[in-house]
């Protein structure tokens, strides 16, 4: 009898019973965790029996007419009730999800929040039933192995898969916002950039192909080698460089594609617009093999393609026609 205790005290226990002793525990009183439960107050009580049987220790003090938890079952309670209730949430999300439509994007969180965020609801009021899942990250996922459908990614051509489809190239450009030019000394020229803030990526120099977007070799590039800013601005992602300078804060080299919208929009400026700096890295949309086929992801794929091909058209972008197969 003794083997028989200590087996069923060192296995996981089990999971049938958690809802019991949660409900218990939750109204501290067994009548109504029956009801709630839709069970009969002997069946609970059973349950809670044999749950404490399991544990080996006692998780309620039983009262005449209330029950109260013990030191072990607050101490369970606190690991039950997060654990149901994510699972409680999943159950949700899958039953809200059977049987519809749905996108499931991975990307980089500047990319999203800069251009494709903007354009979503264009997408979404052709496709009111489709459900979009935007997911980002600067880790490449696996397709093959992921929930993930598609994803949208920034390389050289040499690095992109061989199904990979170029969206677009880019090309970097000094901007700054119109109240700055206004306002402080006249930028006409790479020299007057002295005069300013120069806001850039501040880990482009950890990789070589990120180098391309310092503002070093931009200057280096066109013969203002020798110019020092009044101060130096870095941040970590595109977004918070285009954000620094909507509000004025210096003079970014910005990515043609993550600024055009801003550049039509008369929100930011093209400072210098005859000493664009060709990048040789590149947008790309990846498809997953087990989702190709499906219509909704058809239908975005398409989409895609045609709001990249107004990106090219807005930034001037004419790429190699061997690198984009399918597209226009």
């Amino acid at each position: 009898m003794q083997h028989s205790e200590n087996s069923l005290r060192t296995r996981p226990i089990s999971v049938g019973h958690l809802r019991a002793f949660e409900a218990v525990a939750r109204h501290l009183n067994f009548r109504a965790a029956s009801e709630e439960l839709s069970l009969t107050q002997s069946a609970v009580s059973r349950q809670i029996q044999a749950m404490e049987d399991e544990v080996g220790v006692s998780l309620f003090l039983r009262h005449t007419r209330a029950v109260e938890l013990t030191g072990a079952g607050a101490q369970l309670l606190r690991a039950v009730l997060p654990s149901l209730e994510h699972m409680d949430s999943a159950v949700r999300l899958i039953r809200r999800s059977a049987g519809r439509k749905s996108v499931a994007i991975s990307t980089w969180a500047s990319f999203a929040s800069m251009w494709l965020i903007p354009r979503l609801e264009a997408f979404q009021s052709e496709h009111p039933d489709i459900d979009i899942r935007i997911d980002t990250t600067d880790v490449s996922v696996d397709l093959d192995t992921t929930d993930v459908d598609l994803a949208l990614r920034y390389t050289q051509p040499g690095n992109a898969p061989s199904n990979a489809v170029r969206l677009f190239g880019e090309q970097l450009t000094p901007v700054a916002s119109p109240w700055l030019l206004k306002s402080g000394h006249p930028l006409q020229r790479g020299d007057d950039l002295a005069h300013f803030t120069l806001i850039e990526a501040g880990d482009a120099h950890r990789s070589q192909h990120m180098e391309w977007l310092t503002w070093r070799r931009w200057l280096d590039t066109h013969h203002f080698g020798k110019v020092e800013p009044k101060r130096w601005l870095y941040f970590n992602y595109a977004h918070q460089i285009a954000q620094a300078a909507l509000t004025g804060q210096g003079v970014a080299l910005a990515r043609m594609p993550m600024v055009a919208d801003s550049l039509a929009s008369g929100d930011l400026v093209e400072v210098l617009p005859g000493m664009r700096l060709e990048s040789p890295l590149a947008y790309w949309l990846i498809v997953g093999p087990r989702s190709a086929a499906r219509p909704e992801i058809v239908a975005f794929s398409n989409w895609l393609q045609a709001q990249a091909a107004l990106t090219r058209v807005a930034i001037g972008d004419t790429p190699d026609t061997d690198t984009v197969d399918g597209l226009d």
